[in-house]
């Protein structure tokens, strides 16, 4: 058995074999491949020679395939709809995914988008489930090795060689007191930072916030009393204390009520926060997964507005 050395064959053959084999006819299969017979008769001779075989032999009505061509026919069929299958983008259906998406996120993340998400996938994917992992200090080897499917951040957070990131929406910074906090009713100066301990959320157990750079350029200090990973846990503390913390807004906003909390505006000027999220770029390719970032993008956009 002879065998064939792929890298030397031209695929290009295979639709103008499948037409000769079709038509038996090299006018009729030149046109289907929008050849000129000429063109067409040199391809059955390039045909002849790489399958050692005439394929095609003149017989009483014209021409007639030969055995092996016979042989071929059917093989020749399965192996074009495979080819034409890699080019075709797959029918993406929600509803027929059974399939774990991994997140990483701290619970202001959570508790603002996940009631949204799910509730967008008990309608169109069920099959799906959403796990959510702490965000460490190995966040970014996570990513890159698809450990993580998705994370989120700020917009000047830096992004590790290959990674994608896109806006999610718009939030502000909040300090945050309980009601009956002493400066409750009156604005949050820049000395007040000195003058009371503050809670701080820290993922990666440094400590050290954008916060504490734009005071110390205003010549203030701050005394973190508590560092905490969980967002929820400094609204929490700051209920029951004197402390304040300085986080989103839009989750403080979310515990108003429970937590019977006072939101003012922080004493300077670089409160705005672009929320994003954050990805492998090299996975962007895959249809289940640009799907589901687009279901939270619309999440996104319900609870930032």
């Amino acid at each position: 058995m002879r065998e064939v050395n792929l890298s030397g064959v031209d695929l290009n053959l295979l639709p103008v074999l499948d037409a000769l084999l079709r038509r038996r006819n090299v006018t009729r299969a030149a046109e289907d491949v929008g050849l000129s017979q000429p063109a067409m008769s040199r391809a059955l001779a390039r045909l002849r020679d790489v399958l050692g075989d005439p394929l095609l032999v003149r017989g009483r009505g014209g021409l007639v395939t030969t055995p092996r061509a016979q042989a071929l026919a059917p093989k020749l069929e399965e192996v074009l709809a495979g080819l034409k299958g890699l080019y075709v983008t797959p029918t993406f259906d929600p509803q027929a995914i059974r399939r774990t998406v991994r997140l990483a996120a701290t619970d202001a993340y959570t508790v603002l988008l996940a009631p949204v998400v799910q509730r967008r996938l008990e309608r169109e994917a069920a099959g799906v489930t959403v796990r959510v992992e702490p965000v460490t200090p190995e966040i970014v080897a996570q990513v890159e090795n698809g450990h993580v499917d998705l994370t989120f951040g700020v917009a000047n957070l830096p992004l590790p060689p290959g990674a994608r990131s896109e806006p999610l929406g718009r939030d502000r910074l909040a300090v945050v007191m309980r009601r009956g906090h002493p400066t409750a009713n009156r604005a949050f100066r820049l000395e007040d930072y000195a003058a009371f301990d503050h809670v701080g959320v820290t993922m990666l157990g440094d400590g050290q916030s954008d916060i504490d750079a734009i005071l110390a350029a205003h010549g203030v200090s701050r005394r973190l009393a508590l560092t905490t990973p969980h967002f929820t846990a400094a609204l929490a503390t700051v209920a029951r204390t004197d402390l304040v913390t300085t986080l989103s807004r839009a989750f403080a906003q979310a515990f108003v009520s429970q937590f019977d909390l006072r939101l003012a505006d922080p004493p300077f000027a670089q409160s705005q926060i672009e929320m994003t999220m954050i990805w492998n770029g090299l996975r962007g390719g895959d249809p289940f997964l640009d799907w589901f970032r687009g279901v939270i993008r619309d999440a996104a956009a319900e609870v930032y507005g």
